[in-house]
C-alpha cells in the first residue's frame, strides 16, 4: 500500500482513456488525476494536460514536474515512439511495454515472423516491401480470398482489407504500396490466409513474468448493420460473448499468452503492461490475427465496466512484478458498449462541432455509464470533435438485458446525423421484449422527448 495518495497520468484522448480514468478514480489508493490530452468527459473527473500524447519529452518534463507517481499508456503511438523506455530512463513509473515489446503490435511482419518462431498458431502469410513482388506472389496464389495488412500502425480501424477476389487485394497493395495512403506504416505488407469464423479478444494482464487472463470480449468494426461497410476503430463491444466454449480463455492463456510473455523474456524484451490477441475461432482451431499492446477500444469499456478489483492496485503489481491471479476479479453478469459516431465516419471530412444534448437524462438510465472519446467544451456547449463521439456502456445481470439498457441510454442522447449500429451482439442472444422495444425508440423518425432521431 502506498504511503500517499497516488497522483497519476493516462496518456490518450478518447473513451478508452476515459474508462482508465473513470476506473483509477475509484481506487482509494489514487489521489490525483491526470490526463494528456484528455477530452470533455475526462475533464469532468480529471485534470487534462494540453500535451500531446505523442509528445514523450515533454510529457516526461510534466510527469517530474508534477511528482506523478503513475503514469498508464492509453494509446498505440507513445507505445511504438518509446514512453515507457523515456519515462523508466528517468526513474518514473508506468504502465505499459517497452518500444522493443510494443513492435507485437507496431509491426504485424515482426508479431508474424515471431509467432512462427514460437509456434503460436496464425495464418499463413508472407511480407513483401515492393509492390512487383507483391503483386507476383499474389498472382501464383490458388486462393481468390486473402487479406493485405501494412504492418506498421494504421489509423482509425485502417490497414487490413479483406478481400473477396485478387483484384480487390491488387487494389489494396496498389494503394498501400505505391499511392502509399497511409505512409510509413505501408513500408512493409503482408499478404495473409484469409480463414473463416467468430472473432474474439483475450486480454491478459503481464508483469513480465506471470500472466492472468481477463474477461473475453467481442467487438464491431465495421460501421454498418451486419458487418458491412468499412472498418472503423471499433463501433460496439459486449463481455463476456455467450457463445465462447468453456476453458477456452485458459487454452488461449496456456497456448498463446504465456508462450508470448515466455517468448519475448527469453529475447531480452520483458513484457509488461496489458497483452491483447486478437483471435479467430476457426474449424481447425484458434488462429492469432494480431496482437495490441494496450486496452482495446471499445473492449476497455466493458472489461473496466466489469472489473472489480483495485485497478490501480493491478497496475501497480504489474510493474513491480508482484502480480498474482487471485488479485483480479470481476462482477458477475455482463456488460455491452454501443458507440456512436459523427455522420459519414469513418470517411475523412465529416462535421465537427455538433451540439450534443441529453447526456444528463441517459446517465440517469440503470446500470449506464457514459464515456467520451471526440468531445470538447465550446463556449459551455459540448460539441462533436472526432469520427467516434461516445460510447454508451451498460452493465447489468444478463447480455440480453445490458443491450437493453445501452440502447435505451442511446435514445436518449442527440447530435446531428448521429450513427450507431442497431446490431450489437445480436448474433448471440435471443432479443427480448424490452430489447425490441429499445430497438423500435430507436427507428429513424421515432419521437424521444420531443425529438425526432
Amino acid at each position: 500500500m502506498p504511503e500517499k495518495a497516488l497522483k497519476v497520468l493516462v496518456l490518450g484522448y478518447g473513451s478508452r482513456e476515459h474508462a482508465l480514468t473513470w476506473k483509477l478514480s475509484q481506487s482509494p489508493l489514487v489521489g490525483q488525476l491526470y490526463v494528456a490530452p484528455g477530452n470533455a468527459g475526462t475533464a469532468e473527473i480529471a485534470t487534462n494536460v494540453p500535451i500531446s500524447d505523442e509528445d514523450i519529452p515533454a510529457l516526461v518534463e510534466f510527469a517530474v514536474a508534477e511528482g506523478i507517481d503513475l503514469t498508464v499508456v492509453g494509446t498505440n503511438d507513445p507505445l511504438a515512439l518509446g514512453a515507457a523506455d523515456a519515462f523508466m530512463a528517468r526513474g518514473l513509473r508506468i504502465f505499459g511495454p517497452t518500444q522493443a515489446a510494443a513492435r507485437l503490435e507496431s509491426s504485424k511482419a515482426f508479431a508474424k515472423e515471431f509467432m512462427q518462431a514460437q509456434g503460436i498458431p496464425t495464418p499463413a502469410f508472407a511480407t513483401f516491401n515492393d509492390y512487383e513482388s507483391a503483386e507476383r506472389y499474389l498472382d501464383n496464389l490458388p486462393s481468390e480470398k486473402v487479406v493485405v495488412k501494412v504492418s506498421g500502425l494504421g489509423r482509425m480501424g485502417m490497414g487490413v482489407t479483406v478481400c473477396d477476389s485478387k483484384e480487390e487485394a491488387r487494389a489494396a497493395l496498389y494503394d498501400y504500396m505505391v499511392i502509399r495512403s497511409l505512409g510509413e506504416a505501408a513500408e512493409t505488407v503482408i499478404i495473409e490466409e484469409r480463414l473463416s469464423g467468430p472473432e474474439l479478444s483475450v486480454f491478459a494482464l503481464s508483469d513480465g513474468e506471470t500472466v492472468v487472463p481477463l474477461l473475453p470480449v467481442r467487438d464491431h468494426k465495421r460501421i454498418f448493420d451486419g458487418d458491412r461497410g468499412p472498418n472503423t476503430g471499433g463501433i460496439g463491444a459486449y463481455a463476456p460473448p455467450p457463445d465462447v466454449p468453456a476453458g477456452l480463455v485458459e487454452q488461449v492463456t496456456e497456448t498463446i499468452l504465456r508462450p508470448v510473455v515466455r517468448g519475448m523474456a527469453e529475447a531480452g524484451t520483458p513484457y509488461v503492461g496489458v497483452l491483447f490477441a486478437g483471435l479467430m475461432l476457426t474449424e481447425q482451431g484458434v488462429q492469432v490475427l494480431e496482437f495490441n499492446c494496450r486496452f482495446g477500444n471499445p473492449e476497455a469499456l466493458v472489461l473496466l465496466t466489469q472489473l472489480e478489483s483495485d485497478f490501480a492496485e493491478l497496475l501497480l503489481a504489474c510493474i513491480s512484478g508482484q502480480l498474482r491471479p487471485e488479485m483480479v476479479r470481476f462482477h458477475p453478469g455482463a456488460a455491452a458498449a454501443v458507440v456512436m459516431t459523427s455522420p459519414g465516419y469513418p470517411k475523412e471530412g465529416f462535421p465537427r462541432g455538433l451540439p450534443i444534448s441529453g447526456l444528463d437524462v441517459a446517465a440517469e438510465q440503470p446500470g449506464i455509464a457514459l464515456f467520451h472519446h471526440g468531445t470538447r467544451r465550446l463556449d459551455g456547449q459540448l460539441v462533436t470533435a472526432r469520427g467516434r463521439v461516445l460510447a454508451v456502456t451498460a452493465s447489468a445481470p444478463d447480455l440480453p438485458t445490458a443491450l437493453h439498457r445501452a440502447y435505451a441510454g442511446v435514445s436518449k442522447i442527440h447530435f446531428e446525423g448521429a450513427h450507431y449500429r442497431r446490431d450489437i451482439g445480436r448474433n448471440v442472444i435471443t432479443p427480448t421484449t424490452e430489447m425490441r422495444q429499445a430497438q423500435a425508440d430507436l427507428m429513424p423518425g421515432k419521437q424521444v422527448q420531443g425529438k425526432a432521431l
